[in-house]
């Protein structure tokens, strides 16, 4: 009996004691800081939310999405233009680069990669890289994102046919959405 007693009370006090373990890691874990919580990760906040896109003569061009996921970690984009086409990009930080990349793809298949520039003056943030055309070319490409002072975003998308010597452009102001 006494054997039993003695059992009965070491499986209690482990439990209690694996309770009280659980307990501290439940605050740990709470009072952890978010994996991606560093200010470098809010670098795109002025971005998030829902958007109306207009060319600068006023016509619409399309809607966009832009939301904060996998805990603040990156941006999922989510475009439609007014005839249907559809676009998302993922923007994420690349800490040993430092700097924030971005993937497009399209529902015509398109993709390009752009990384941002760090040397860029401003105003905004730009990302630049290169577009695989099928015939093996690819094309230079850029993207500015401002943001405005009336919390409008402008976002102009550059690209190039000959190494940067001129550049075409198309550019969005984005109004949000109430």
């Amino acid at each position: 009996m006494r054997r039993r007693r003695l059992s009965t009370l070491v499986a209690f006090l482990l439990l209690a004691f694996l309770a009280r373990g659980d307990r501290a890691a439940a605050t740990e874990a709470k009072d952890a800081p978010a994996p991606c919580g560093d200010a470098v990760y809010a670098k795109l906040d002025f971005w998030v939310g829902r958007w109306e896109v207009f060319d600068p003569k006023g016509e619409k061009q399309g809607d966009n999405r832009i939301e904060k996921t996998l805990s603040g970690c990156a941006l999922l984009e989510h475009w439609r233009d007014v005839a249907g086409s559809e676009g998302k990009s993922l923007f994420y930080y690349r800490r040993a680069e430092k700097k924030w990349k971005q993937v497009w793809v399209t529902d015509s298949g398109g993709v390009k990669e752009k990384a941002e520039l760090l040397d860029y003056p401003g105003p905004g943030l730009r990302f630049q890289g290169k577009i695989p055309l099928p015939s093996g070319e690819a094309l230079d490409d850029r993207t500015t994102l401002i943001a405005l002072p009336d919390g409008r975003v402008r976002q102009v998308i550059e690209q190039s046919r000959d190494g940067g010597k001129s550049w075409s452009a198309w550019e969005g102001i984005y109004v949000r959405v109430k």
